[in-house]
């Protein structure tokens, strides 16, 4: 037998199952090996093996579509995969956009939803060429220690309303349990303001009129300003835009390794990955993208991946499990079959 017959013909797994009419996952069992369902034992219904998930109604076999994907996630064009597997380019397109969609709520669903202990956080913006000669940026963050992709957003302009959005999300990851935060950025104007907004509370005193905001006690907001004499570093400028500078020092001992000063290496270093393993990044590429749309699906899948399937090497762990939020490595398969809550992003729908 062939490796691709064997491939095609394994067994199912009920450890990688869970029920979509109960959420049960511990009595999963098998129903029918040659109609690929499975048998929920607490509730007593079937279901088949990829209901719930994006293999769901596609007619390939689950090895090609993760295959597929796996390459995607770390870079390899799509071009080079129509030609090796022999494949429609919008047939994978649209595995591409599903899995985009996917690794988007996970972010959303999974990080973002107030179980991460931030620390210091570091976010900058990639600039992007697209069809038609034209530009829009890409604004990322994440959390230092962990090493941790939170959240990215991609917009046509670079501005407040750009940085908040990034902002807000990873104040969701925070969620609403005041802790230190270091914020390292850029300098960016829109970003001391944005920051500050989104990291505040009303304070209620009684008294009639609007609530004012106050920001967290234990919020500080560094900026790294690098001038240039055309493509050589003239100069870096560091300065404090918010908090307490040695405090700043405090949070950054903390979160790398040694004491460290004032940087935004992190982000760049993730940035850099994500250019690697994102064709429509790649700097003097034929690969550029048509639509903002396509940035999102290339940055939420590749970021998904690097969370919660690949091993950081400083880390000797994935960014996810270092943050706390699973105990194991994913395979990328688990990461496609993990059924999420039938709502749309941001609970809007």
């Amino acid at each position: 037998m062939t490796r691709l017959k064997f491939m095609e013909q394994q067994s199912l797994d009920p450890t990688l199952m869970t029920c979509p009419h109960c959420e049960e996952e511990e009595r999963i069992g098998v129903h029918s090996h040659q109609e690929r369902r499975c048998k929920c034992h607490a509730c007593r219904k079937t279901f088949a093996e990829t209901k719930g998930t994006i293999f769901f109604g596609l007619h390939y076999p689950i090895w090609m579509v993760v295959l597929v994907l796996t390459l995607l996630a770390h870079g390899c064009p799509p071009a080079a995969i129509v030609v090796a597997f022999y494949l429609d380019e919008r047939t994978v397109a649209a595995w591409h956009q599903k899995a985009g969609k996917h690794g988007q709520r996970v972010q959303d669903e999974v990080v973002c939803n107030g179980a991460v202990e931030l620390g210091q956080v570091q976010a900058d913006e990639l600039c992007v060429n697209i069809q038609g000669g034209k530009k829009v940026w890409v604004a990322t963050a994440m959390s230092v220690f962990p090493r941790l992709f939170l959240w990215g957003e991609v917009s046509t302009k670079r501005d407040k309303p750009l940085i908040e959005r990034v902002m807000v999300q990873v104040r969701a990851a925070a969620g609403s349990v005041v802790q230190p935060i270091l914020v390292a950025v850029d300098g960016l104007a829109a970003y001391p303001n944005a920051i500050r907004k989104t990291f505040s509370d009303k304070v209620y005193s009684g008294k009639p009129g609007r609530p004012p905001l106050v920001s967290w006690p234990d919020l500080h907001i560094v900026q790294v300003v690098k001038q240039r004499r055309g493509y050589q570093l003239s100069k870096i400028a560091r300065r404090l835009a918010h908090g307490c500078l040695n405090r700043v020092y405090d949070l950054i001992a903390c979160s790398q390794v040694g004491l460290g000063q004032i940087n935004t290496a992190y982000i760049e270093r993730l940035n850099a990955t994500f250019r690697a393993r994102m064709p429509t990044l790649v700097r003097r590429t034929r690969n550029l993208a048509r639509t903002t749309q396509r940035i999102e699906t290339d940055l939420f899948w590749s970021g998904s991946v690097y969370n919660f399937c690949t091993i950081h090497a400083s880390l000797n762990a994935t960014p996810a499990m270092a943050a706390g939020l699973t105990e194991q490595i994913w395979s990328v398969e688990g990461l496609l079959r993990l059924r999420l809550p039938e709502k749309s992003l941001h609970g809007v729908g």
